[in-house]
């Protein structure tokens, strides 16, 4: 995560058009959806039941996919990183290793999304 930006601001405003204001709507619905799908997580580890690495998967892959399109790179990267760790624990079962570094995982993505957060509230979003 060290190294990479928030936001490439650049690039997202290019995918928005040069147009600001949409821009700055599009990050405010991307933090709920973040926030969303957070809470999906959190609630998995804490409550395993049926298939918690699928639905670990799911609820990161609609982060990456959504963090991909507005250019946010921690987001992106992190989100990518739980999905691929949530998908190796499935194939593993319910290996104490792999619950371990999918939470591993997950907090880094709740660091990159409290980055998210601070920059988000730092352009006065």
């Amino acid at each position: 995560m060290e190294g990479q930006q928030v936001i490439d601001w650049d690039e997202a405003m290019e995918q928005c058009g040069d147009d600001e204001e949409f821009l700055r709507e599009l990050l405010a619905d991307l933090r709920g959806e973040v926030d969303t799908q957070l809470v999906k997580i959190d609630d998995t580890l804490k409550n395993p039941g049926d298939n918690p690495y699928h639905r670990i998967m799911r609820a990161s892959h609609v982060i990456k996919g959504a963090a991909s399109n507005l250019m946010c790179q921690q987001l992106r990267a992190t989100a990518t990183t739980l999905e691929q760790a949530a998908a190796g624990a499935q194939d593993m079962g319910q290996d104490a290793s792999a619950m371990a570094t999918v939470q591993n995982c997950y907090n880094d993505l709740k660091v990159a999304v409290s980055n998210y957060h601070a920059f988000l509230q730092s352009i006065g979003i």
